[in-house]
């Protein structure tokens, strides 16, 4: 094959995957509802709870929950994911083996290609040691099971501002963020009216645009 006609050919395909690699960052992978699972192996039980997070602190609470509700169990190993950005992420061991807990069950979320996601797997000790290669298996194991009942869903990557608007301007502002399929966070209407919200970030440039064209209406991002 002439270099010339190679070099296009992996051009046009570099420019696919950047291309594919950019849609992607548009989109990412969750669930939006709790769902448990739970694995036995020679005498320990294993219970997987996954339920949908968005912050470190909705985690910690779930978390205090979660020991509330299983105070004897010897064990509450867990692993989240938040954002996407791939940085906020956290597993736990929880005295179990340096290794075979938290880290499996982080790898199961990662399999899924997850995140905004938390998974915390109780367990109850059953008498027979399992060992490092045993305990590493259960808890995948565990995690992966509470995957299969979990309806996983695509979401739009969401980009939070501030809106601030005269109320005559409510039906005209309410109309861009409806065409934008933008999430309303919280909402203050008065005679001067506040919305938080998340753009998506595939459609921001024409959203702000849209926005910033009205009169009175104040657009800000928020940090």
């Amino acid at each position: 094959m002439d270099k010339t006609l190679v070099l296009a050919v992996r051009r046009d395909r570099d420019l696919r995957i950047i291309l594919l690699e950019m849609s992607e960052q548009d989109f990412y992978y969750t669930i939006t509802q709790s769902s448990t699972a739970e694995f036995k192996d020679r005498g320990s039980k294993f219970i997987a709870y996954a339920f949908p997070i968005e912050t470190a602190d909705d985690f910690k609470t779930q978390l205090q929950l979660l020991k509330k509700e299983h105070p004897k169990a010897v064990h509450h190993c867990f692993a989240y994911r938040i954002g996407t950005d791939g940085n906020n992420f956290r597993s736990s061991d929880d005295g179990e083996p340096s290794g075979t807990a938290g880290k499996p069950i982080l790898g199961q979320i990662d399999s899924k290609e997850l995140t905004n996601v938390a998974v915390v797997v109780v367990r109850y000790w059953g008498g027979t040691l399992l060992g490092v290669p045993g305990l590493i298996n259960a808890y995948k194991t565990t995690a992966a099971l509470v995957f299969q009942v979990t309806p996983i869903i695509q979401k739009q990557v969401e980009l939070k501002y501030t809106i601030e608007f005269d109320y005559t301007q409510m039906n005209d502002v309410m109309m861009i963020l409806k065409q934008f399929n933008c999430t309303i966070i919280t909402q203050e209407m008065q005679l001067f009216c506040m919305i938080k919200t998340g753009i998506p970030k595939n459609r921001l440039e024409e959203s702000l645009y849209r926005l910033k064209e009205l009169q009175n209406v104040t657009v800000k991002k928020i940090v």
